[in-house]
């Protein structure tokens, strides 16, 4: 399966090096360009795209808010059929590249980032999953806690109620940034299982993948800025 990429970024220098890197492989095309993120919109309204790769700051309409527009629905849900959206930031903890995680992109990356890893990122993100580790989110969550207030004063008890009793204790592994294989020694259970878990927790929440649930739970005050993973 071909998997068409759109390039965002207001360098054209830029784009050109990742054009270069991507062209060259068999499963990715190049499906579209923009130099912004309003022509990006523009351009998706007639191209269709599996994963964007977005820079953050741009003229006229950076990439925090485009990304916000392409993978959220009016009423804040996440658009089941919206492409991936990878965050290009110049910095690795970079307040822009975490409110981009807020509004829906499913990782980010830095601009200087090898090819091989470009490129298995945009497999990763294509299949499902998050290209950030939820350890490096919570580390950004760490940092701009004051900048990035929660929406929720007091710890989410409404938040989980879709989830079983398993789910929750699933959940609040995923939130401190536990990957599947260690979820399954702490819980007692197959690797297999924590990942149906986690599917059905993800699809629950409306969450798009464990990225969003980290933000989900910092928001919803089940973890705290400060803590420890």
């Amino acid at each position: 399966m071909t998997i068409r990429v759109m390039l965002v970024d207001d360098q054209e220098l830029l784009r050109t090096g990742f054009r270069m890197v991507l062209q060259s492989q068999g499963d990715i095309e190049i499906a579209a360009e923009a130099g912004d993120g309003q022509q990006a919109l523009a351009v998706l309204e007639q191209t269709e795209v599996d994963v964007i790769l977005m820079d953050v700051r741009m003229p006229r309409l950076d990439g925090v808010q485009a990304t916000r527009r392409i993978c959220l629905a009016e009423d804040g849900t996440p658009r089941p059929d919206a492409p991936h959206v990878l965050i290009l930031t110049t910095f690795d903890l970079d307040e822009y590249a975490f409110a981009a995680l807020k509004a829906g992109a499913s990782g980010f990356l830095l601009k200087d980032v090898p090819p091989p890893e470009l490129v298995a990122a945009i497999r990763s993100v294509h299949a499902g999953d998050a290209v950030v580790a939820p350890t490096t989110t919570r580390r950004m969550i760490d940092r701009f806690a004051e900048v990035l207030p929660t929406q929720q004063s007091t710890p989410g008890s409404t938040v989980l109620s879709p989830l079983t009793d398993r789910e929750r204790e699933v959940f609040l592994l995923v939130a401190q940034g536990l990957s599947n294989s260690e979820i399954a020694a702490k819980l007692v259970l197959s690797e297999a299982t924590v990942k149906t878990h986690v599917g059905r927790i993800l699809a629950k929440l409306g969450l798009r993948d464990r990225v969003q649930a980290v933000v989900l739970a910092y928001e919803a005050g089940l973890v705290r800025a400060g803590a420890s993973d």
